[in-house]
């Protein structure tokens, strides 16, 4: 009686461990990415986001229409020079790969640009941007740190604003387009 207990546990355990190998619990998609070799070293990868269609929350003080509407920015004099977005991002086809955050803090003549972008079954980047580039130039800035795929990798992430100039009715007002150029760290020769 006890062997047959015995084996009856053991078969169960060979059992449940051979369903959870072959019926994976959590099965995300993962969009491939699209990556190219920079001429001077590191990977890159470019991301675009659709304004407005691609904006889901945007948050600031004294703002006529948030989004989503009913959002209420909080009335505090440490949030007054700040302001918040979250925004779907795309890869290359246009197709919706992530979702990425940034906040603007001002203070007089500095601030700082946050950027964090999250992309599912991949991993997240945290960058900070300087929010005042020199004139004509994109946006630039370090990545801080960076989760699973992208916790061994340093870089720069750089950001642009272009219009839409072909007037057609259903196209955005423009896009955001992030570029992230991705560069192993060096381990240390012993």
């Amino acid at each position: 009686m006890i062997k047959t207990f015995l084996i009856g546990i053991l078969l169960g355990i060979v059992a449940a461990a051979v369903a959870l190998y072959t019926i994976p619990a959590v099965d995300q998609h993962r969009e491939n990415s699209i990556i190219s070799v920079s001429p001077n070293g590191g990977n890159v990868e470019s991301f675009h986001i659709n304004l407005p269609m691609d904006r889901v929350m945007v948050g600031a003080p004294g703002q006529a229409s948030p989004l989503p509407r009913a959002l209420e920015w909080p009335e505090d004099e440490v949030l007054a020079q700040v302001s918040a977005d979250i925004f779907k991002i795309r890869n290359a086809r246009d197709t919706v790969v992530g979702v990425a955050a940034r906040t603007v803090a001002k203070e007089d003549e500095s601030g700082v640009v946050d950027w964090i972008i999250h992309l599912p079954a991949r991993g997240s980047l945290f960058v900070t941007m300087d929010p005042n580039p020199p004139e004509g130039a994109y946006r630039i800035g370090p990545i801080r740190a960076g989760t699973r795929e992208f916790e061994p990798l340093t870089g720069f992430v750089s950001e642009r604003w272009v219009s839409d100039t072909s007037g057609a009715e259903d196209e955005p007002a423009g896009r955001i387009e992030l570029s992230a150029t991705y560069v192993g760290r060096a381990e240390p020769v012993e």
